[in-house]
């Protein structure tokens, strides 16, 4: 299969919800809800998309977790490339802010790509990166874990230790980050949220086909 075809090809991905029995799906770029304010060029369904063997990994995190008391919500997993494409057009031409306030308060949007927070080519088009927090059963609530989703800012490095983070909310990060190591996938330094699959099985194509709920 020609490379160009090999983008668009679908097969090997599979729905989450398919394999993840107890996952709580979010999906932030099908919405307006996100640091953008709008609907992410790609998105034509609220699911979760991932390869196979990805979704079978979050599987075995997501078993032990609910044994716990904690569903894994998705807020992100497989993202098209032309999403991203949407993200570098936003940051390099379009001057609308609106979202500053909730997502980047303290940094100027083009700081976004130097600092790692947004990529140019980004790991979720590979098809196994997932973001994701957990919800926890017996509160009926997310997990703080000090900062939210897609929230910019060092205070979402994993790893962070200032005013801006308890240790509750760190020690809830670090449970997070070793259920998903466990489970065979690698956090990401300037996000708590963001995982990839160790070994992915496409690590050099970057796929975009839409999200939608027929693979």
């Amino acid at each position: 299969m020609r490379e160009k075809d090999r983008i668009y090809d679908s097969s090997g991905f599979v729905l989450a919800a398919d394999y993840v029995p107890h996952v709580i799906q979010e999906i932030r770029y099908h919405s307006t809800y996100n640091f953008i304010g709008e609907r992410i060029d790609g998105y034509e369904a609220p699911c979760a998309i991932t390869t196979r063997e990805a979704a079978r990994a979050l599987k075995s995190a997501s078993n032990e977790l609910y044994v716990m008391g904690y569903q894994i919500k998705i807020f992100d997993a497989y993202r098209p490339a032309r999403a991203v494409k949407h993200f570098v057009l936003w940051g390099i031409e379009d001057q609308d802010i609106r979202m500053k306030p909730y997502f980047y308060p303290d940094l100027e949007k083009q700081e976004l790509f130097k600092l790692g927070y947004i990529a140019k080519q980004s790991s979720h088009s590979r098809g196994s990166a997932i973001d994701l927090t957990l919800f926890d059963m017996r509160t009926g609530k997310e997990v703080d874990m000090g900062s939210p989703f897609d929230f910019f800012g060092p205070e979402s490095h994993p790893d962070y230790h200032g005013p801006a983070i308890t240790e509750e909310q760190y020690e809830n990060r670090m449970m997070l980050q070793h259920m998903m190591s466990r489970s065979g996938f690698l956090p990401y330094e300037c996000e708590w949220w963001h995982f990839v699959l160790e070994d992915e099985p496409h690590p050099d194509t970057y796929f975009d086909f839409p999200v939608t709920a027929e693979l």
